[in-house]
C-alpha cells in the first residue's frame, strides 16, 4: 500500500517541476489544482476572474494546546505535511528533511510550517509537544497539529496528499511523504517528495522564489 502513496505523490508533484517566467524575466511558481472562472461587471464591461483551488477553512489544536485556524497563517507562506509520531517507515526521514526547511526559514516571520498528525487518537498535544521538543523545535513557527480524523483526512486532499487509515499498512496508516507549499492566498504552489533531499532542496529554493514574488508586487 505504501507504493500507492508514492505513486500518488509522484503524480501530484509533476506540476511543481514547471516554472513560468514573468515579463520581467523573474521566475514564478505555478498555481496548482483545478480552477474556475466568474464574471463581474466593471464600468459596464464584463470582467472574467480566475478562481484558483485554495485551502479551505480549518480548526486544529497545536502542540501547546492552542486552537489553530487559517487565521494563524493569514498573510503567510507555509509548508504543510502529514505524519504520525509512531510511524515506522517514512516519517523519520520526512522530519529530518523538514528540519532542514525549518532551519532555512528561521526568523522569517512570513513563513510557517504546519505538520498534521494522521493518528490523533494517540498523538495528543502532549505527545506532539514531546515529539517537537525531541526534534529541537521551539516557538510557534513550526506547529504540530491534531484534531478530528474527519477534518485531518478531509483537508489532506486539498494539499494533494494521501492520508488515511489502513490496517494493512505499516503502523496502520497510509500517507504520502509530500511537503506542500502554500502561498499567502492559500493556493498550492508546489508539492515535493519530503523523503528526497534533492526535492527538499528545491522546496527551500522555491520558498525564496515565492517570497520574492510578493516583494516585487
Amino acid at each position: 500500500m505504501l507504493s500507492i502513496a508514492r505513486t500518488f505523490l509522484l503524480f501530484s508533484a509533476i506540476p511543481a517541476l514547471i516554472l513560468s517566467c514573468s515579463g520581467g524575466g523573474e521566475k514564478k511558481l505555478p498555481i496548482m489544482g483545478e480552477r474556475d472562472w466568474t464574471e463581474r461587471q466593471v464600468d459596464g464591461k464584463t470582467v472574467i476572474d480566475t478562481v484558483y483551488h485554495s485551502i479551505p477553512a480549518f480548526s486544529f489544536t497545536d502542540q501547546y494546546g492552542d486552537t489553530i485556524t487559517e487565521n494563524n497563517v493569514e498573510g503567510k507562506i507555509y509548508i504543510a505535511d502529514f505524519f504520525f509520531t509512531s510511524c515506522p517507515t517514512i516519517c523519520p526521514v520526512m522530519k529530518k528533511n523538514m528540519l532542514k526547511v525549518y532551519k532555512s526559514i528561521n526568523g522569517m516571520s512570513d513563513v510557517a510550517i504546519l505538520s498534521h498528525t494522521i493518528d490523533p487518537s494517540h498523538d495528543t498535544p502532549e505527545v506532539l509537544l514531546k515529539y517537537a521538543t525531541d526534534l529541537g523545535v521551539t516557538g510557534h513557527q513550526w506547529l504540530f497539529l491534531t484534531g478530528p480524523k474527519s477534518g485531518i483526512y478531509g483537508i489532506a486532499n486539498s494539499y494533494f496528499v494521501a492520508a488515511n487509515e489502513d490496517g494493512a499498512a505499516p503502523g496502520g496508516f497510509i500517507h504520502s511523504g509530500a511537503f506542500t507549499l502554500v502561498d499567502k492566498e492559500k493556493r498550492v504552489r508546489g508539492v515535493y517528495d519530503g523523503t528526497d533531499e534533492e526535492k527538499v532542496g528545491k522546496l527551500i529554493s522555491d520558498i525564496q522564489i515565492l517570497r520574492k514574488e510578493y516583494e516585487t508586487r
